[in-house]
Order: structure tokens, then sequence, then C-alpha cells
């Protein structure tokens, strides 16, 4: 399970490196950010429960932070 952290961060750093390319730079940020801690809990060595209760807890997170982002900040497409 903890491999798959790194490998988390490799597909991040990736992410953010296309992201700097495009001049995006606060979405290249928030993705270099990701890819530290990514890199950094997969070489905690933890239980495969923590993992697992860490990474859905991410998922709560940027669900609804994606919600949030969508329905408050994006402009209608019919309107």
């Amino acid at each position: 399970m903890a491999r798959m952290y790194r490998v988390l961060g490799f597909w991040t750093l990736v992410i953010g490196l296309m992201a700097l390319a495009g001049h995006m730079t606060s979405m290249a940020l928030l993705f270099f950010f990701q890819t530290a801690v990514f890199v950094f809990l997969g070489y905690m060595n933890l239980s495969e429960k923590a993992y697992m209760m860490i990474f859905w807890g991410y998922m709560a997170v940027c669900f609804m932070g994606f919600t949030y982002y969508t329905f408050f900040h994006m402009k209608p497409l019919l309107a």
C-alpha cells in the first residue's frame, strides 16, 4: 500500500509539471504540494488500514472542495 502512495506522488508530479508548462501556476503549486504529501506518506510505513483511512479522508476533502468550487465559483453554461 505504501508503494501506491509513491505512485500517486509520481502522477501528481507529472500533472503539476504539465500545469506548470501550461502557465497554470496555482494548479501546479497545488499538485506539487500533493506530490510532497504523497511521497512523505509513502515512506512512513503505516498499516494498510491507516493508509486506507488517509486515502478516503483525502478523497472526501477533494470531492467536497470540487463540489464547492463548481457550485459557487463556476458560471452556469446556459446563462
